[in-house]
């Protein structure tokens, strides 16, 4: 059963779940191939923890996932129940739960693993679609600040708006809050000049057993061009992908 976690609102979820074991390994696989980075999250959403789906075994029923590098942090997942995997794949959110994990290795290395969840949410919503930003290529928003111009680097973006990594915990980060004058380089596709609106924010634990603080903001009064400059990138970012999965590059 899937967890309260993944809870859509006044939505059913039943015209999103995935049930064919052929079509749960074809999504789970292309997120291994594509190293999407995957939310973990235990003790009712109460904490995530930031890893990578590294392998899928249909003939053992694994799902492989990295293991973090701190104890404190592997300990908390070893003993959580009923924890939620959040992803993407080609710009659709996944999400899936699986009752527990345990420790093992994969080539060599510690991992964890569990078994290939029975039944996933695929969920394609009409707003605007978010991509992950790679992570050989970061992208870095810069606001404006009483104590002066600061970077935050990018997770995601969409022509509605972006996610960004606060590590020093430098935004209040109360919803609602606004941000003028906020620069992002989108390389060859453009440069963004425009207004942030914080929409949520939480606390999210990374491999390496620090914690971060990853902040989900909105585009406000969009300036003329500017979509056509996201979509750019987004299209860049499809073409970049479609040619290595290709092996062009």
């Amino acid at each position: 059963m899937l967890g309260t976690q993944f809870e859509l609102g006044t939505e059913n979820q039943t015209p999103y779940q995935i049930h064919s074991r052929r079509e749960i390994l074809q999504l789970l696989e292309g997120i291994a191939r594509q190293h999407q980075m995957v939310t973990l999250s235990i003790r009712d959403g109460a904490e995530v923890m930031l890893t990578n789906l590294v392998k899928v075994d249909e003939s053992r029923d694994l799902v492989y996932l990295d293991a973090p590098q701190d104890p404190a942090v592997l300990h908390k997942i070893l003993t959580s129940s009923e924890i939620g995997v959040e992803t993407a794949l080609d710009r659709i959110k996944i999400m899936f739960s699986v009752p527990h994990v345990r420790e093992c290795e994969f080539a060599g290395a510690p991992a964890l693993c569990t078994s290939i969840p029975p039944v996933l949410i695929r969920l394609q919503r009409r707003e605007y679609f978010r991509v992950n930003t790679p992570s050989d290529k970061k992208l870095y928003c810069e606001i404006p600040l009483p104590q002066g111009v600061q970077q935050f680097a990018l997770a995601d973006i969409s022509c509605g708006g972006i996610a960004m990594m606060d590590e020093r915990r430098l935004l209040a980060a109360h919803v609602g809050d606004q941000f003028d004058n906020c620069r992002i380089n989108l390389g060859d596709a453009g440069v963004l000049l425009i207004t942030l609106q914080i929409r949520n924010s939480m606390d999210v634990a990374l491999l390496n057993g620090k914690n971060t603080r990853r902040v989900g903001c909105r585009f406000i009064n969009q300036p003329p061009g500017m979509l056509t400059i996201v979509q750019r990138y987004i299209m860049q970012l499809e073409r970049e992908r479609n040619a290595r999965m290709s092996g062009l590059f």
